[in-house]
């Protein structure tokens, strides 16, 4: 493992990687039609996930951030990281039933299902500047209710980091009115 991490870290200059090549495609997952974006093989290999977490940490410093708030689960994988490299305060924002205090809740829908978000009602304070992350967009219902969320508690939502766009399914349309960024795109 040791040989594997050196020869890992020596490719961790590189400052043009193609990700994609990290994202493996798992046809009919969750359901059949839908062809699920696994990030996986980019969280396995360091030099690929630590040119990832570079390259959204910068855009998101660009920002001027308050704070950061993550989507579970797999928006806590790049959120946490980088609200510790930018010293920022990291906002979960989680499915329900997860958090113990007062809390806020939205109801959003996804490609194949419906959902809820939950935030606690003093995770940020009025006028903080936050910014959103999670792994992927898509129809963008997820994205839209955590800028419900945080934009409930006073906050101004000052953009949304994705790793992940799958541009054919026209998220950035909900959230129009937002910058987003995103660093892999696909049709």
């Amino acid at each position: 493992m040791g040989e594997r991490y050196r020869a890992a870290s020596c490719i961790a200059t590189i400052t043009a990687m193609d990700l994609k090549q990290y994202i493996r495609d798992v046809p009919d997952f969750p359901i059949p039609g839908i062809l699920f974006r696994d990030i996986t093989p980019l969280l396995s290999d360091p030099a690929a996930l630590k040119f990832a977490l570079d390259e959204m940490t910068s855009r998101i410093e660009a920002r001027r951030p308050d704070a950061l708030a993550a989507i579970e689960s797999r928006g806590f994988l790049f959120g946490t990281p980088i609200a510790a490299r930018l010293g920022l305060p990291f906002v979960p924002i989680r499915k329900p039933g997860k958090l113990p205090a007062a809390r806020m809740s939205m109801e959003y829908t996804l490609e194949y299902s419906q959902g809820q978000l939950d935030i606690h009602a003093d995770a940020l304070e009025r006028g903080q500047r936050a910014i959103i992350v999670d792994d992927l967009l898509a129809t963008g219902g997820t994205a839209r209710a955590a800028c419900q969320l945080v934009e409930m508690l006073g906050a101004e939502v000052v953009g949304l980091q994705f790793l992940i766009e799958l541009e054919g399914l026209k998220g950035r349309a909900l959230l129009e009115g937002h910058a987003v960024d995103t660093i892999i795109a696909y049709d």
